[in-house]
């Protein structure tokens, strides 16, 4: 795991909270600007964990530090509503929301607006993936890639691994509890925007990076939906790390290397002009 103490890790950067129009309130959020004062910057959107009713901006602190450090990349760590006070669809329209604000202000933030990029691990992997869809559907954004990390794809639950074979930190009572208090109405539960992996049609979405841990129930359902995305010709990328857990996912190394080298390829035509030749991970 990555030492955050470390100074290859601290590079120069800086971050700052504040907060952004919601549908219903203000959002949180907290930029991660990196030292770079090129305005050909991406800007990532990223949505912590916590399985739909826990979580904060400190959970995603780890991997939106690194992507803005060592990308480099402009990352806004956005807050949304949890369950069970906020059950779907609150969370998702939040993210879109956040997107759209984005959008608007990429260039006053720093970035570039073709280079929007949302990214999330758990249920923020969730959110991310269904903001893809939304932003599709309703053409009011493009966004450029997308970065899932070991994400809750799948509320019929029919796709979960063993628990116990697979020597999982998260197991199926915890997933249906989440699934529970995010989605109350059964119905819900088949929503694209809530069931990724329940969508029919997955043509025209960003390229996708989505990285699954070997101990952990959720990778069979997120390879599942990389394999869905593939057969309808979006380019992905999916990659399992081995011995590692979800809980682990979102602040291991080999991972978070493996997105920087994601977010550049997808950048690379606009970000080459500042980017080092070769990045050095030699204290991690």
């Amino acid at each position: 795991m990555v030492n955050p103490a470390t100074s290859e890790f601290k590079r120069a950067f800086t971050s700052e909270e504040f907060i952004i129009p919601g549908p219903s309130a203000a959002l949180p959020v907290r930029l991660y600007r990196p030292g770079t004062s090129s305005h050909k910057l991406p800007l990532v959107l990223y949505f912590h964990g916590g399985g739909f009713s826990g979580g904060s901006l400190d959970d995603a602190e780890f991997p939106a530090h690194f992507i803005a450090s060592h990308c480099p990349a402009l990352v806004l760590s956005v807050g949304y509503s949890l369950a069970p006070m906020h059950p779907f669809p609150a969370a998702p329209e939040e993210a879109y929301a956040a997107a759209i604000w984005a959008k608007r202000n990429a260039k006053k933030l720093g970035a570039a607006p073709e280079l929007l990029i949302v990214a999330g691990d758990d249920a923020g992997g969730n959110i991310a993936a269904c903001l893809t869809l939304m932003a599709r559907d309703r053409g009011e954004v493009a966004l450029g890639a997308q970065v899932l990390i070991g994400p809750m794809l799948d509320p019929s639950m029919t796709r979960l691994g063993d628990a116990r074979k697979l020597n999982s930190d998260l197991t199926e009572q915890q997933c249906a509890q989440r699934y529970k208090q995010y989605l109350p109405q059964s119905m819900q539960r088949m929503h694209p925007y809530a069931a990724p992996l329940e969508c029919m049609r997955l043509a025209g979405l960003p390229p996708a990076f989505i990285a699954t841990a070997e101990c952990d129930v959720l990778h069979i359902e997120a390879e599942k939906y990389a394999a869905a995305l593939i057969d309808a010709g979006v380019s992905t990328q999916v990659a399992r790390y081995s011995g590692v857990k979800h809980g682990e996912l979102h602040t291991h190394a080999p991972l978070l290397r493996e997105v920087n080298d994601f977010l550049r390829r997808q950048a690379k035509q606009s970000i080459a002009d500042f980017i080092e030749p070769q990045d050095s991970y030699s204290q991690i």
